[in-house]
């Protein structure tokens, strides 16, 4: 892509034309029904921001053992096809695109959830309580995948993606970050097999790149992203050679031509970031990790991403508070503030499609404002 800082300049994604360089980063917020089919609440909640110029729809699980906490969205039946295929239609209605997180929690997961065992890499139970139907609970020790099991789950991967285009997505991000099922090969901590899957970097980086390689032959590379987040140490996992770690997973990818590359709470400053962006021949999609939601802070962040190198910019908690974010940032207008916690997992409308966009009228730029309609900063 061409590099620039304006972020409300038109971008591409592959076949895809983008209005401007801003993706609605995946946020899980548990309002779907139990049995994982979205729900009329979602169907409003994404059409308010398709002005996105992607959005990246909430993990959804490829098989039953991988939810994770209770009504997290799925997509391994012909229910779920049907009720993503009622997001997706008002979305493109509104003018927007959208791919599919699959999202396999692994460990994270409780039989007191789905009625079965969570599987992982090794038998080693996430170090915290997890939430469950009936509360917080200690965590479940994980039966170790066989090698039928990962065949398996590798298959409804690759099932679920073509399910997602099914549904009408443009693509799918396969989400191998944040202590979820691929991350949990990939780290040290929560990988001790010694089969083809465990020990050496090679060996851990296998079974990401074999559902990303299976991903990729069910509905063609350019309709694949992936995520990662290097150095992260959510859900309890630990890398001991970050750099060398994705340095090898990306030399197993970048030869499938995907449509991205999406880092997690991306920091231009690290240097597994530097290492990453001069290795990744194709997009990369950055996520700054936000502490000020102002209108200025958060354009600073996209712009010094751009700069960083990055291709686009995925935002979570300002698209979740603002669903007209773009018109926000192009006219300098004050942002909201994000709801207190509780209403981001709760259900119902309050937090979720209840935030108030700006009426028609010309907004006067807040203090903070940094960004006019040609994105060029003006205070």
């Amino acid at each position: 892509m061409t590099q620039t800082t304006d972020f409300l300049a038109p971008a591409r994604l592959g076949r895809l034309a983008l209005p401007h360089h801003l993706v609605m980063a995946p946020l899980t917020r548990n309002r779907a029904e139990a049995d994982g089919t979205p729900t009329d609440l979602m169907v409003t909640h994404y059409a308010q921001r398709a002005s996105a110029g992607l959005i990246i729809a909430e993990g959804s699980t490829p098989n039953a053992v991988g939810q994770t906490y209770p009504d997290i969205t799925a997509i391994h039946t012909d229910r779920h096809v049907a009720g993503w295929r009622r997001v997706t239609d008002a979305v493109r209605a509104a003018g927007g695109r959208m791919f599919l997180q699959l999202q396999h929690g692994g460990r994270v997961g409780h039989p007191a959830t789905t009625g079965l065992t969570p599987v992982a890499p090794s038998p080693l139970a996430l170090p915290e309580t997890i939430f469950t139907p009936g509360g917080h609970r200690p965590a479940a020790v994980p039966r170790e995948m066989t090698a039928d099991d990962i065949r398996t789950t590798v298959a409804d991967f690759a099932a679920a993606a073509r399910r997602a285009v099914e549904a009408g997505f443009e693509g799918v991000e396969v989400h191998s970050a944040n202590g979820m099922l691929l991350h949990q090969f990939l780290a040290d901590n929560t990988n001790r097999r010694t089969d083809a899957y465990g020990g050496s970097v090679g060996r851990r980086v296998r079974f990401a790149g074999e559902v990303t390689e299976a991903v990729a032959d069910a509905i063609g590379a350019e309709r694949v992203g992936i995520r990662i987040s290097p150095g992260s140490t959510v859900n309890g996992v630990l890398e001991e050679d970050t750099e060398g770690l994705y340095a090898a997973l990306l030399d197993r990818l970048k030869g499938l031509d995907l449509a991205y590359l999406h880092l997690v709470r991306s920091a231009p400053e690290a240097g597994w970031y530097r290492r990453i962006r001069a290795d990744w021949p194709g997009v990369l999609i950055g996520n700054p990790e936000l502490t000020d939601l102002t209108t200025g802070a958060v354009a600073g962040a996209a712009r010094e991403m751009l700069a960083a190198g990055a291709d686009l910019v995925a935002l979570g908690r300002p698209f979740l508070a603002n669903p007209d974010l773009v018109e926000r940032l192009r006219r300098g207008a004050p942002l909201n503030p994000v709801r207190d916690r509780y209403f981001m997992y709760v259900g119902g409308a309050a937090g979720y499609n209840d935030y108030p966009a700006l009426d028609r009228q010309p907004a006067v730029p807040s203090s903070d404002s940094t960004v006019a309609r040609d994105g060029e900063r003006v205070a």
